[in-house]
């Protein structure tokens, strides 16, 4: 018979409860956080800083302790020196509202006071950013106490430092485990923004025996108890935790993934891989400070996380994220300067070069898709897709939208994909997806349940183009996510309502479409309408429509065939076309067989197409994204003037005159705004000037 005392009476498991040997657990004496009494309690003595000079080191350093020769404080003092030639444009004020301070590198490495007392700041920057943004916040904290009007605030919060402007930025595929612990600056886009949480940094204890209080730093918001009671008379280990006392400390917490650039070197390479991305963690006030599609540029310390997982060895697995410094958005800037293009003295060179041409507009038109042969036109409109129309002042009370959306409908086989890909490739910021593979979360925005239960908001395909171009082929295969298209073609957003979340995105993304027609082959005897699966309020937003054919002409076919047979043969192989110079513009006279002068005056797909025998060297694909890149960014935003608009509002109406008694699409205001932003956009590419057509 097994004893009651013995470990076996039960089952394994200890004695019984209430038998023999069976012990019961001190209960937890019930008290308010009210009753706790902080009359006597100091901070610093808890933490055992009380003699330290520095009023801010507890919470710069709380797990260090203070020497007057340690390297921390050689360093702080070399930091010191450094804030005090800044003390005369610091503002206590602004340093207590705002609680950071935009650090640009440049200023450190350019003080040749700094450096001589911390000669390798600079690699304790990449090696040890922790410690050395610790030390600047420090020695900041330390200038902003002696600050005018300083004895008005006793005691100033923590002074967060941010690292701008910090080089060189690594791709995001470079990302790895030799980066542990270093500082680094990545860009890309943002594609998930989670929810904001309260991370606890410090949390407040009382001594269920005595209710003595104490405070306990959580590095990095793991959670832990203190080992035992300060008081030398208890040194009782059970705490209670103070959530609500002054002790404890919380900041804002957001986590956001970012994705390498669509653009990228991987993009205009044809890809081939799923694109890397890393998840980045915002603090305090860079939380909120981006949404999904905005491009950004962020320095961070690379830190790991342990992966969540079933398996038994899950607990040695680790994730790289990125704990946010600081973060550059573009959207801040001109809507312009949405892309993240670079470019070099050989570029400029190269650039200035396109625009020394005589006909640039030829020339850009015909390097578009070099594989197609013609379709000259639809090219054209595909380049003026890609510059779009002048962006509205942010000051103006009238909302236009500056987007050139394109319609390609045809019969199959006629290169409809051929361009959409070229126009992905050569744009700044494009993003290419194919209709019958493509949902409406998908293209839109999606809503991500996180763990907590929360929303995280996740960006689809017309988000990521943000101030881009969207390539959507097998435009009718997706009739069920027309309607999502409605709002932001027109309204450049995106509204969520779903799961309790009513937000709004941006969308200023360009539409570039190629659909077939119902029935496979375009049926000229109905109207665009009737061919297409699209709804009039759809079409009517897009600012070109073109309708190709598919009809045997005997001089096209042999041309045609031509052309495909040398790009098969290597006859006309891409080295030749690596070269900026052409020699179309070398004698006008002779090739063309007209004078520059008469050029407009030529109808416009004459004036496109390159004869027979003709050598033109067209520009490479890279400087033609390099080339629109410039314009967007660089090239002012043109006037219409008036003898221009006279032109074009003669043509509005000699075209909706045409179509008032012919059942076709309607002529409306959109036609009249979309000739506009044609004309701009010529502008842009230099072809007429001051929006004269």
């Amino acid at each position: 018979m097994t004893d009651s005392g013995n470990k076996r009476g039960g089952r394994g498991r200890g004695a019984w409860r209430g038998g023999r040997g069976w012990v019961p657990k001190p209960t937890v004496p019930s008290f308010s956080e009210n009753d706790i009494d902080y009359g006597n309690f100091s901070l610093n003595e808890t933490l055992g800083l009380s003699n330290v000079p520095y009023k801010g080191w507890y919470r710069y350093f709380p797990d260090e302790e203070y020497s007057a020769i340690s390297p921390i404080v050689l360093k702080t003092r070399a930091a010191v020196d450094f804030f005090e030639t800044l003390k005369s444009s610091l503002s206590l004020k602004e340093l207590e509202d705002r609680r950071y301070f935009n650090l640009e590198v440049r200023l450190i490495l350019q003080n040749d006071h700094l450096l001589s007392s911390w000669t390798n700041f600079e690699d304790d920057l990449r090696e040890d950013p922790g410690r050395t943004i610790s030390c600047l916040g420090l020695a900041l904290h330390t200038v902003a106490c002696t600050l005018p009007s300083s004895d008005a605030y006793s005691d100033l919060p923590y002074l967060r430092i941010r690292i701008v402007h910090y080089q060189p930025v690594i791709p995001l595929r470079d990302i790895k485990a030799g980066l542990f612990g270093k500082l680094i600056t990545i860009r890309g886009t943002v594609i998930r923004v989670g929810p904001t949480r309260l991370l606890c940094t410090r949390m407040g204890f009382a001594c269920v025996v005595c209710r003595q209080p104490q405070a306990l730093t959580l590095k990095d918001g793991a959670y832990g108890t203190p080992k035992s009671c300060p008081a030398d008379e208890c040194r009782s280990k059970n705490f209670v935790p103070l959530c609500s006392s002054p002790l404890t400390q919380t900041k804002n917490l957001q986590i956001i993934k970012l994705q390498e650039s669509i653009g990228d070197d991987d993009a205009k390479n044809g890809g081939g891989r799923v694109p890397r991305s890393v998840e980045v963690e915002f603090t305090d006030d860079l939380v909120d400070s981006c949404s999904p599609g905005d491009t950004v540029t962020i320095t961070g310390i690379v830190k790991i996380n342990n992966e969540e997982g079933k398996k038994k060895n899950g607990a040695n697995l680790f994730t790289l994220f990125l704990e946010g410094n600081s973060i550059q958005n573009a959207k801040g800037s001109s809507g312009r300067l949405a892309n993240n293009v670079e470019f070099s003295l050989k570029d400029y060179y190269a650039i200035q070069e396109i625009h020394n041409e005589v006909d640039i507009f030829r020339l850009l038109v015909n390097s578009v898709c070099p594989a197609v042969y013609g379709h000259e036109l639809v090219k054209a409109g595909i380049l003026l897709s890609l510059v779009g129309g002048a962006i509205q002042q942010s000051n103006s009370p009238i909302s236009k939208r500056p987007l050139i959306h394109v319609l390609i409908v045809g019969d199959p086989g006629l290169g409809k994909s051929h361009m959409l890909h070229a126009a992905a490739a050569v744009a700044p910021r494009g993003v290419y997806v194919c209709g019958n593979t493509t949902s409406s979360s998908g293209l839109t925005v999606t809503l991500c349940r996180e763990s907590g239960g929360d929303f995280a908001l996740e960006a689809g395909a017309l988000v990521l183009a943000n101030h881009g171009v969207c390539c959507i082929d097998e435009f009718d295969k997706m009739t069920s996510q027309h309607q999502a298209l409605l709002e932001a073609m027109e309204q450049e957003r995106l509204s969520v309502a779903k799961g309790g979340v009513v937000c709004t995105l941006p969308a200023h993304s360009t539409i570039i479409a190629a659909a077939n027609p119902k029935g496979g082959h375009y049926n000229k005897s109905k109207s665009v309408v009737e061919n297409l699966k699209m709804s009039a309020p759809l079409l009517s937003r897009f600012d070109l429509v073109f309708i190709l054919l598919d009809k045997p002409n005997e001089e096209m076919d042999c041309l045609l065939s031509e052309h495909v047979l040398a790009l098969h043969t290597g006859a006309r192989s891409n080295s030749e076309n690596v070269s900026l110079r052409t020699t179309f513009h070398e004698d006008p006279n002779e090739s063309l067989n007209l004078n520059v002068s008469c050029v407009p005056q030529m109808r416009l797909i004459n004036r496109l197409k390159i004869l027979p025998g003709e050598a033109v060297e067209l520009v490479p694909q890279e400087l033609l994204r390099k080339y629109i890149a410039y314009v967007r960014k660089y090239v002012p935003c043109p006037k219409l003037s008036p003898e221009a608009g006279q032109v074009l509002q003669n043509f509005y109406l000699e075209l909706r005159g045409s179509h008032r008694d012919k059942d076709s699409t309607p002529v409306t205001t959109r036609q009249l705004e979309s000739m506009i932003r044609m004309t701009e956009s010529s502008t842009f590419l230099g072809t007429c000037q001051s929006g004269a057509p």
